[in-house]
């Protein structure tokens, strides 16, 4: 329950305690915000899910020449394919098929045991080595402009994601979580998020839960343009990039 609708109970609470004293503007006022509260409540997730299916496709267009540029280049590097497609956890526990450019040499899921001893996130939950070896020349230029997450606009489409959204982890980082940390699974997954708009993978597991949590307590169509507003000087700005 949101502080919102916590403190909107409590206020019809308080006043319908005593009927005799509660005029009869007072009820209907009460009435019509409830009404209100409830129609914003159960149409924003529509509302988002159509914003989220006309801004994706509108980015498929727009930037279908860039698509197709970042592919051939990723093509000519080393033959391999262009896609690395990998199962990541969405809301509520859901998996889904996840698309990226591919920005590692084709085995790197097969190296990735062998360089465990260099994570450099503290917590070990999540797995990030600025300098990875198994990183392309052309996959660190997408990485850096975040060029490789363009793929997961088809995500979009589909319905596994949104826009604005918590990250969608591994399962193997999620068998790890906890409880508490298991509530930044309550929203549909994002392509960017606040922890993403304020500082990237400079800010440590338990920073990014804490902020998608907030998020998801938060969450209004108005906050989620903010976050994609700020999304772009982040990704120029490369801060916290890896």
């Amino acid at each position: 329950m949101t502080a919102e609708r916590a403190r909107l109970f409590e206020e019809i609470r308080s006043r319908l305690g005593s009927p005799d004293r509660v005029p009869r503007r007072d009820l209907v006022r009460l009435t019509l915000r409830r009404l209100a509260w409830r129609l914003r409540a159960d149409g924003a997730p529509r509302l988002k899910r159509a914003l989220d299916l006309i801004g994706a496709s509108l980015l498929v267009v727009a930037l279908a020449p860039l698509l197709g540029l970042v592919a051939l280049a990723i093509k000519l590097e080393d033959g391999g394919p262009v896609l690395f497609r990998q199962v990541r956890v969405g809301k509520d526990g859901r998996h889904f098929r996840m698309y990226k450019f591919r920005s590692m040499i084709p085995n790197a899921e097969a190296l990735k045991a062998a360089l465990m001893a260099k994570n450099e996130m503290r917590d070990g939950v999540i797995f990030k080595i600025r300098k990875d070896p198994r990183v392309t020349r052309v996959g660190r230029i997408c990485r850096r402009l975040s060029l490789d997450e363009l793929p997961q606009l088809f995500n979009v489409v589909r319905g596994d994601m949104s826009l604005v959204g918590p990250r969608p982890p591994v399962p193997s980082e999620v068998a790890r979580y906890d409880p508490a940390q298991r509530r930044r699974l309550g929203a549909v997954p994002g392509i960017t998020c606040l922890w993403q708009v304020s500082g990237r993978n400079n800010i440590d597991f338990l920073g990014q839960v804490r902020l998608d949590v907030q998020y998801i307590e938060r969450q209004t169509l108005t906050m989620d343009v903010a976050i994609l507003l700020r999304t772009l000087p982040a990704v120029i700005s490369g801060k916290g990039a890896s």
